[in-house]
């Protein structure tokens, strides 16, 4: 499918009213060719002709005219800018519907600002098309044909004359849409770019100041300002060498008419009056020869624009429903990855995992930064796939599972904590919003954020700023994990939840977590051994595989990884541990 086609799809849905519309346009166009008429009856029949009777008749005529092109015209701009918010609330709609099935793959690949980009400037230059340039072209082609055809009625010599400026307004339309095309997919570019600029260092504000970094970021959006700026000046002078061109032709009309048509009136090959109607009509014909450089400018940023939004839109995540999807409203949490491992980019992430958890057992996932850890966690969720080997919820390969229900019943609170512009109870309530207070107090209460949400000024009511602006970093995981657990999952994950906590509440989270019990399985990810000491099954991973598994005391008597990590954050360091430490690295 192409992008037009694509487009049309959307438009179809309102194709009774763009008929409608239409047939309105078509109206005011022929009504167009009264008035020019009527004036030069006046001209010939009462101003020449003598017989006043006719002039109340022939004023009434035209005011009825000009009446009714008024009113339809009112009509017709109200059907097609239905039509045109009708085609950006559902193209609109479906981008973001596409956007919210794409996988992590895709947004790593795509910035906040691009994205963003197709769903304001692009929408809109659609949005201008359908309400704007699709009933103007059609309405001054008529008007131009009408014209043409009322003056070789009135006299044929004067309208070939005239129509001789036909084929080099074709021509000049073809070379500049043939020029302007490629400035607005720059331009379209350079926008993105622009906006993608200023909405990652909106966000990061706050890293610019904490770093003084001001003067450097505003020499970079420069930079991001001058390109755009560029590309705008770049299809401007394209307009500089055409839109004259388009006047000049315009402007030849008038000199024919004056010149040729005055010479015919002199020589009584055609009268006064058929020289007014010709004038009346000369305006249908320059109209489109001005405007049609404009237009081809705002045709071709409709087909940019179009085409810039297919090509995000048919991008297909890797990570998709099934096609026969298994329906499992309610799990029982027993986990089991079969010699699971993940490549991304021809680099392997996590190679051979094997291990199984059972309902209502912890398991813990230790190792150092970037050895697979959170992975492990996204080949559960099915954020990404396993390139080989399986992984399974209650005997189950995830892949089979229907994906609303797998994420359903697993409740996560991830390292990268977000927070939505909302209130605290919102921000928890997130998972069940249909959920009474009472359990999302509950659920604040198990993660140890109760006491300083009420502290607060406003409660549980207290509105969150972007991303949890204002809430320190051990708050926002709290307000996390309490989201988390009032989804009451039989998967829990817990994804470094603690890092930024005191001991003393991390203490009173695991203590609450215990209650959990044989309710679900929890997954606990930590770089603190005292968040995982106390799981049924320790994993240890380093550079994507499980290089030890077993209980904390079993680990610690193997004197590997596990133990060196667990003696350098407790101390009392034996020798033994780390010289074989130091032959492992």
């Amino acid at each position: 499918m192409t992008p037009l086609k694509w487009f049309l799809g959307f438009l179809k849905k309102y194709r009774l009213l763009l008929a409608l519309g239409l047939i309105l346009t078509t109206i005011i166009s022929i009504l167009a060719i009264v008035n020019p008429y009527i004036s030069g009856l006046i001209v010939d029949d009462v101003i020449s002709g003598g017989e006043l009777n006719l002039l109340p008749k022939l004023i009434l005529a035209l005011l009825l005219v000009t009446f009714v092109r008024g009113v339809l015209r009112f009509l017709y701009q109200v059907i097609f800018e239905t039509c045109s918010q009708g085609v950006l609330y559902d193209m609109r709609d479906t981008v973001y519907r596409k956007l919210l099935s794409e996988d992590f793959a895709f947004y790593n690949r795509k910035k906040t600002g691009d994205l963003m980009s197709r769903q304001t400037g692009d929408m809109d230059a659609i949005r201008h098309f359908v309400a704007y340039i699709l009933y103007a072209v059609y309405e001054n082609m008529l008007l131009f044909i009408f014209a043409l055809i009322m003056i070789f009625t009135v006299n044929v010599k004067l309208a070939l004359c005239m129509i001789l400026v036909l084929p080099f307004t074709a021509l000049t339309t073809y070379f500049q849409s043939k020029r302007v095309h490629p400035c607005f997919q720059r331009i379209r570019n350079c926008f993105s770019s622009l906006n993608a600029f200023v909405q990652e260092n909106v966000s990061g504000n706050r890293v610019v100041k904490a770093f003084a970094k001001e003067d450097y970021e505003i020499q970079k959006f420069r930079r991001e300002n001058d390109k755009y700026r560029d590309a705008q000046i770049a299809s401007s002078i394209i307009w500089m060498k055409y839109l004259p061109i388009f006047e000049v032709l315009s402007y030849i009309l008038n000199v024919v008419l004056m010149l040729y048509g005055g010479y015919m009136v002199i020589q009584g090959e055609m009268t006064m009056g058929n020289l007014v109607t010709v004038n009346g009509y000369l305006w249908m014909l320059t109209t489109p020869l001005r405007m049609a450089g404009w237009w081809v400018n705002d045709t071709n940023n409709f087909l940019t624009s179009v085409e810039k939004i297919y090509a995000t839109y048919t991008e297909e995540p890797q990570v998709k429903m099934p096609e026969a999807p298994i329906k499992r409203a309610h799990m029982e949490g027993n986990v089991e990855f079969r010699h699971a491992s993940y490549s991304d980019d021809d680099q392997d992430i996590v190679q051979d995992i094997t291990f199984t958890a059972k309902k209502g057992q912890t398991i813990g996932i230790l190792g150092s930064t970037g050895a697979g850890k959170s992975t492990i966690m996204n080949l559960l969720c099915r954020f990404v796939d396993a390139t080989s080997g399986e992984v399974l919820i209650d005997g189950i390969n995830v892949k089979d599972l229907d994906l609303h229900d797998l994420r359903a019943n697993i409740g996560m609170a991830m390292q990268d904590i977000f927070l939505f512009s909302d209130t605290i109870e919102g921000n928890i309530a997130y998972g069940k919003p249909d959920c009474s207070f009472e359990e999302v107090k509950e659920a604040a209460k198990m993660a140890d954020a109760n006491l300083f949400i009420k502290n607060l000024p406003d409660g549980y009511d207290t509105i969150v700023g972007e991303r949890g602006v204002g809430l320190s970093g051990g708050q926002k995981q709290r307000i996390s994990l309490a989201r988390a657990l009032l989804k009451k999952p039989a998967i829990l994950i817990l994804d470094d939840t603690t890092s930024a906590v005191d001991m003393e509440t991390e203490s009173y989270i695991q203590s609450q977590l215990k209650k959990l019990d044989k309710q679900c399985t929890i997954f606990v990810i930590a770089y603190r051994i005292s968040s995982i000491k106390d799981a049924d099954l320790i994993l240890v991973l380093d550079q994507g595989r499980i290089i030890e598994q077993g209980t904390h005391d079993e680990l610690l008597a193997k004197n590997g990884y596990y133990a060196s990590a667990f003696h350098h954050q407790y101390g009392e360091i034996p020798s033994e541990i780390l010289n074989s430490e130091s032959e492992r690295r």
